[in-house]
């Protein structure tokens, strides 16, 4: 049985807000502060506040000088937040403003590109500018759009080189056809688009699986069916324009009562795994470095950002998926936990990521506070 401890107040760096920029103060001040002992992580491990002045935190990503970008929700905003050399940071910076729901943050060759609801949009050498950062300059516009659900956008740049954009579909369930629910690619450009998988209601992490180059992806499935159906989905894409169901078929065996007698089940590539029903898994990263025991390196870490209609709540833990010798994936184990207490939460994991040091940063939309998760083994 996995032991958990409370998580250890080492080093938690607060943030006073001075003219877009913070500066790393004392704690005492935020949520996240006065709740971090309630979060549960293994023995060896220990989690501490990297930044709590990041309103809205979602999608994160490094820049090449160790930079830490983070996409919002709310706020419309996007933030650099630098660090210095032993990966602790020392300054958060407004660095893009009035955009429409900047969920998504990729950081490739030099410049950070960011997802708007219906653009993509780059900062460009952002990392030499980040007092003085660049307007932001469209790169892809048009994106399918209907003021609904599902509208903002999780992106990443694969081992192709091309930029990943999830289009969710703007509804609960509904048949929109190929134009929404599905995955696509670019080149950095913006042009060049095709159509990666299709049958996707709303996913807001994906990314690829070293060694292998699959690429693996969360989704979030549909509402209003009880407490325990459908559940979320781990996916992998073994093929380009692979169908997963959506809106016909939910977790690869339940036929949606609306659409279901239009297509069987068995016309759809079923979930590599099933995550729990209403969990809201996010953003994954699969964790290549060496901090960490050597049972966690080459595992999924996913983020559970926590179901909002279900009687019982679900999720609000960053979990780990490791995978057998048959490459299958095998049954989450809770990373970090106590972001609820019953039936009300005060943190909601949206992302994870995995730093150069080893450490893994955890973003949290609901408290604005990225963590940072750490192992020395001891207790």
């Amino acid at each position: 049985m996995q032991k958990f401890f409370r998580a250890r107040k080492a080093g938690v760096l607060l943030a006073c807000v001075l003219g877009g920029v913070a500066s790393v103060g004392t704690p005492g001040q935020s949520l996240a502060a006065a709740k971090l002992d309630e979060l549960r992580v293994p023995a060896g491990f220990h989690i501490g506040i990297f930044s709590a002045q990041v309103p809205g935190a979602r999608e994160i990503a490094i820049g090449a000088q160790g930079t830490v970008f983070v996409g919002t929700m709310g706020p419309g905003v996007v933030y650099a937040i630098s660090t210095d050399q032993a990966g602790h940071a020392t300054k958060v910076r407004t660095i893009a403003h009035g955009l429409n729901l900047p969920v998504g943050v990729a950081f490739y060759r030099g410049d950070l590109y960011v997802s708007d609801t219906q653009r993509i949009v780059v900062l460009r050498d952002i990392e030499h500018h980040l007092d003085a950062p660049p307007a932001p300059e469209v790169v892809a516009d048009a994106l399918p759009y209907e003021d609904g659900d599902h509208s903002w956008k999780f992106i990443a740049f694969g081992p192709d080189g091309r930029l990943y954009v999830p289009i969710g579909a703007p509804c609960n369930i509904c048949d929109v056809g190929h134009k929404f629910g599905r995955l696509l690619s670019m080149k950095p450009d913006g042009t060049d688009r095709q159509d990666v998988a299709f049958g996707i209601r709303n996913t807001v992490g994906f990314t690829w699986q070293p060694g292998t180059g699959a690429l693996w992806f969360t989704d979030n499935g549909r509402d209003n069916l009880g407490d325990d159906i459908p559940s979320d989905e781990l996916n992998q894409v073994s093929h380009l324009g692979e169908s997963f169901g959506y809106p016909y078929c939910h977790q690869g065996n339940v036929p949606d009562p609306q659409f279901g007698k239009q297509h069987a089940c068995g016309e759809f590539t079923p979930p590599a795994m099933l995550l729990g029903a209403h969990v809201a898994a996010l953003g994954l990263r699969f964790y290549e470095g060496t901090q960490f025991p050597a049972s966690y390196h080459g595992a999924l870490i996913i983020a559970e950002h926590g179901s909002w209609n279900r009687s019982t709540l679900a999720g609000y833990q960053v979990v780990t998926v490791r995978f057998g010798q048959d490459g299958k994936p095998q049954a989450p184990e809770v990373l970090v936990s106590g972001f609820r207490h019953g039936q009300t939460a005060w943190g909601r994991p949206a992302d994870v990521q995995p730093m150069a040091d080893g450490s893994v940063l955890i973003s949290d939309d609901l408290s604005g506070t990225l963590y940072k998760l750490t192992y020395d083994g001891k207790p």
